[in-house]
């Protein structure tokens, strides 16, 4: 009989396994796991999956793949990196360890495995973060963007918070510490920005086509025909930054200076003059005349 577990703070995948639970290791026909339902959004880099199903056409899986049990099959909780790989290198059976895990507690590990991958692009970081911000807090994804940005304000105005969000902060705290990477507010600042890209300059973020500081310079081109011709070029001929930074000047129009606006109101207001009744009204005329006296002092 296998031990339910709880897993209040586990802070990885590994910590799980190294748990006193009952947990035997096995060998279970490959065709036997399936992937789950739902599970964090993947990109796996095409060279490194093609070194792994090498390594495991030599030595096989090192690792044991993480599963539970469903309706007579196995649901894979963590290693499909592990899967994939052995699926291309024709294994036929695989080692796993089963354990007895919630839907809560399977898309929580599997969130982890993610964003513990080293080919982990922001994108997919902040995602992966996010929802398990969700899932502690048992919230949405909304919500726990409004808790940070309640925390954030309150620092700003010198205010206290509310019982309710400092202890929702505390569970933040707590994640990202787990996660090792980020603090409410850094997280906040430096990571929620990428989620309002473009479409288009999000996709190619989560395919691992370009970094990030590329793809925040990409997404100034406001115009999305000439984004999407920007992009294809940074992405097939691989520009540096600062190349992509004086073709995004070229494409974005430059906003005009102080003596641009004010000599273009200046000959506006000319033109208006030629034509306008200031002159039948006296009163008007004499306050003409004191302005235009008052630019003149200005310009001496």
């Amino acid at each position: 009989m296998v031990k339910k577990l709880e897993l209040p703070k586990m802070r990885g995948v590994e910590d799980l396994l190294s748990m006193d639970v009952e947990s035997p290791t096995a060998t279970v026909n490959i065709d036997k796991i399936r992937l789950p339902a739902q599970q964090p959004r993947r990109y796996f880099d095409p060279e490194k999956l093609s070194q792994l199903v090498q390594s495991v056409k030599e030595h096989g899986i090192l690792q044991p793949l993480l599963v539970r049990a469903v309706n007579g099959e196995f649901e894979l909780v963590a290693g499909e990196r592990r899967l994939r790989a052995a699926k291309a290198a024709g294994l036929t059976e695989v080692p796993i360890i089963s354990k007895e895990l919630s839907d809560h507690q399977t898309l929580q590990i599997a969130l982890l495995e993610n964003l513990q991958r080293e080919d982990l692009n922001p994108i997919e970081e902040t995602e992966g973060i996010l929802e398990l911000l969700c899932i502690e807090l048992d919230v949405n994804s909304g919500e726990v963007i409004s808790i940070l940005n309640q925390v954030a304000n309150a620092k700003r105005r010198n205010l206290e918070l509310t019982e309710n969000v400092s202890r929702q902060l505390e569970i933040v705290e707590s994640v990202l510490q787990g996660v090792g990477r980020f603090t409410a507010e850094s997280f906040r600042t430096s990571r929620l920005p990428l989620l309002n890209l473009p479409d288009d300059v999000l996709e190619s973020l989560r395919q691992g086509q370009l970094e990030y500081t590329k793809a925040r310079a990409v997404a100034k081109v406001k115009d999305e025909g000439e984004r999407r011709g920007l992009l294809d070029k940074v992405i097939n001929e691989n520009l540096s930054l600062s190349e992509i930074k004086q073709l995004v000047k070229e494409l974005t129009p430059g906003k005009p200076t102080v003596k641009e606006t004010l000599n273009a109101k200046y000959s506006e207001i000319g033109k208006r003059l030629k034509n306008a009744q200031v002159w039948e009204d006296a009163k008007k005329t004499k306050k003409l005349e004191k302005l235009l006296g008052d630019l003149e002092q200005l310009l001496e």
